[in-house]
């Protein structure tokens, strides 16, 4: 693998985003009307292609690679960079109807540098368009912000990181199945570009083009599908040691308990929504190996299985709160116990 999956398989024009489909017609609208703004501000997570869409528009307004500035602004913070930078925008093109400077990680750039940046975004020379990208738009500048066109770029769902992910693994010569492309787009948490980081870590190690469930969690680290399983089966039944012996299982093979819950959580959800729907099976089926399938319409049917809308709800608050919690494994313990009640 000559590069890195993310770079092969960055978007190079409007089609191939994906995700961000009110974003994308709202800026090509705005180059087939001739009128595009001075200033955007693109915000959005980590992988959300803000970079690769900054690109894209450049490209459609008829901006050579001579005219497109990328500046990173992590690197290039300081009062003497931006004033380069308004020296430099005052030239002309080299061959383009435009000069696009796409700013990134604008949120880096110092109190000072953003007060001398304010008035060339205000009043840039005609032929500049600026880009800012941003992770963090909350440590912009009130009135750095409201001289952009601002931009919010969301997390793409599951079913789109999954079918990027089964895409590129075919492209590349690789078969997976649908769990195990589920799995990868669920590790990548809502990034473009750490979805296929982890599909790049799981084709670098696999020793074949066929990359199974079980070879996913292993080579990822991600809890097993019994680990999973255990769990719901405990709260289920009100088996607390059954549950904290999943839980402490799970925290010896040195599982992220936030992914953790996030394949809970699933489990849990799918057997909810087989109780009430059975005509969801198909659509579960997608994101479930037959045996988790087995296992989902199992607890489904029986009812005596307590996975109900308050279980889903205290493992949901247990989830949230596992970033912030001292002791990973806490708030998913404290839902365990919540769950199981007076068994336990």
């Amino acid at each position: 693998m000559s590069q890195a999956l993310y770079r092969t398989y960055r978007p190079e024009n409007w089609d191939e985003v994906k995700g961000q489909e009110p974003i994308v017609n709202a800026l090509r609208a705005s180059i087939d009307a001739g009128n595009p703004a001075h200033a955007y501000l693109f915000a959005g997570g980590r992988g959300t292609g803000k970079t690769s869409v900054a690109r894209i528009f450049a490209r459609a307004l008829g901006c050579a690679p001579e005219d497109i500035y990328e500046i990173d602004a992590a690197s290039n913070r300081g009062i003497d960079d931006i004033r380069e930078l308004r020296e430099a925008v005052r030239t002309l093109p080299f061959m383009s109807p435009y000069k696009v400077y796409i700013i990134d990680e604008v949120h880096m750039l110092t109190k000072d540098s953003f007060n001398a940046l304010l008035k060339t975004l205000e009043e840039p020379p005609k032929h500049v368009i600026f880009i800012l990208a941003t992770t963090e738009p909350h440590k912009l500048l009130d009135t750095v912000v409201s001289r952009c066109q601002v931009f919010s770029f969301k997390k793409p769902g599951m079913e789109t990181l999954k079918d990027i992910v089964r895409d590129v693994a075919t492209k590349e010569g690789y078969t997976l199945d649908a769990s195990s492309a589920g799995l990868i787009a669920l590790l990548g948490d809502g990034s473009f570009r750490d979805t296929l980081g982890m599909l790049q870590k799981v084709i670098g190690a696999s020793k074949d083009k066929t990359l199974s469930r079980e070879e996913v969690e292993k080579i990822t680290g991600a809890p097993s599908s019994q680990a999973v399983n255990d769990l719901v089966a405990a709260v289920a039944y009100k088996d607390g040691p059954k549950g904290l012996a999943a839980l402490g299982a799970a925290k010896e093979a040195n599982v992220a308990m936030d992914v953790y819950a996030a394949l809970v959580l699933r489990m849990m959800r799918a057997v909810l929504l087989l109780r009430f729907d059975q005509s969801m099976r198909p659509v579960l089926a997608e994101d479930f190996s037959e045996d988790d399938m087995a296992f989902a319409e199992t607890l489904a049917k029986d009812a005596k299985a307590r996975i109900n809308s308050d279980v889903l709800r205290a493992f949901i608050t247990a989830h949230n709160e596992i970033p912030r919690a001292f002791i990973p494994e806490l708030p998913l313990e404290l839902a365990l116990m919540d769950s199981v009640g007076d068994r336990l």
